[in-house]
């Protein structure tokens, strides 16, 4: 993938927002979901600490889970930019995908909504990351394949290449338990080194 365009989804974390107000919506709904839950907060909750109307609300989000996945995929966006800051230093691109491994399994671990919905609210973050995570996974695997291709990746499809690693990933977030290393970091990058080099063609 050219440079340029990698930057431009580098900058995406930190341009300037194409709808104020959907971006105060999406913030406040991301508090109010961390800090009550998903089941508590009302989208009059989020219009009020956006200081609109819930009509406003309504005519760019039809629903609380419509909402939500907003939410959700805007913080997969997140997500990618902050591991690719954090490792875009390292020289090898092998070795930036390692470590992006063992620090995005620690962000997503500690970030407040996945912790508050795991722990609480099982039942409602499911959905987004199962059978309604198509905005999850559309967001996340163009953000890693422009990532793995910036890379150099020798994957006969990137798209479908991250697309695997990402339902992995989101597999292993849910379910932590078992063979596979999730919480470990020197475990983590050990396992991804034998297991997720190869499918990322680094």
């Amino acid at each position: 993938m050219p440079e340029p365009l990698l930057d431009l989804l580098r900058a995406q974390a930190t341009a300037e927002p194409a709808d104020e107000i959907g971006e105060r919506i999406l913030d406040a709904a991301l508090e109010r979901f961390s800090t009550a839950g998903v089941r508590r907060a009302s989208v009059e909750d989020i219009a009020r600490a956006c200081s609109i109307n819930r009509v406003t609300v309504y005519r760019r989000f039809a629903s609380k889970q419509v909402l939500l996945q907003a939410v959700v995929a805007r913080e997969a966006q997140r997500f990618f930019a902050a591991v690719d800051t954090a490792t875009r230093e390292l020289p090898q691109p092998a070795d930036r995908f390692v470590e992006g491994v063992a620090i995005g399994f620690g962000l997503a671990r500690e970030h407040p909504l996945t912790t508050r919905l795991l722990a609480d609210e099982p039942e409602t973050i499911l959905p987004v990351l199962t059978h309604e995570a198509e905005p999850v996974v559309g967001a996340g695997r163009t953000l890693l394949a422009a990532l793995l291709r910036d890379a150099g990746t020798t994957a006969p499809d990137p798209d479908v290449a991250a697309e695997i690693l990402l339902r992995l990933a989101i597999s292993l977030l849910l379910t932590p338990a078992g063979a596979i290393p999730a919480t470990d970091p020197e475990e983590l990058r050990a396992f991804a080194r034998a297991h997720l080099l190869p499918i990322a063609g680094l």
